[in-house]
């Protein structure tokens, strides 16, 4: 399946990550992945020691684990953070978090919630990567929209 080119109904930062992608040949696309993989910050301290606290992705094929706060007097003025631990073994994995982490994190949860389920498919490396690969990308947004969902202050 080729990428999906039309971005107009993401995020900003998030339908520039796509179109970078989609402007890409496939070899560069994974490198680009690679890139995200690299820029995935590390854990605060204050997560480093409560590790527990973030949420396991089961649909990765690699143990990822992820935490989504959600700041802000309302669901308007709300601000969604993500925070990712995925193994630098992992770069393929690590590199889908870096995407989402970058794609998202400072958006309202209304935007959160709003993102197409389909991005990963957008990005246009389903030919470079397995499917079940994708599935842990889809499997982390999925998880994201379920904590802000939880987590999101009254409108």
């Amino acid at each position: 399946m080729g990428a999906i080119s039309n971005s107009d109904d993401l995020p900003e930062a998030m339908a520039a990550i796509v179109q970078d992608f989609n402007d890409l040949s496939e070899r560069d696309r994974l490198q680009l992945l690679l890139d995200f993989s690299r820029e995935l910050p590390p854990l605060p301290p204050e997560l480093e020691a409560h590790r527990d606290a973030m949420e396991p992705v089961p649909e990765c094929q690699s143990p990822v684990f992820l935490l989504v706060e959600v700041e802000g007097p309302d669901a308007t003025e709300s601000r969604v953070h993500l925070w990712f631990d995925a193994p630098a073994e992992a770069p393929t994995t690590r590199g889908f978090a870096g995407i989402l982490r970058e794609g998202l994190d400072g958006l309202s949860a209304p935007e959160v919630l709003a993102l197409p389920d389909d991005v990963p498919d957008r990005l246009g490396i389903g030919s470079a990567v397995s499917p079940l690969r994708l599935r842990g990308m889809a499997g982390m947004l999925a998880r994201i929209k379920r904590q802000v969902r939880a987590k999101q202050p009254a409108a």
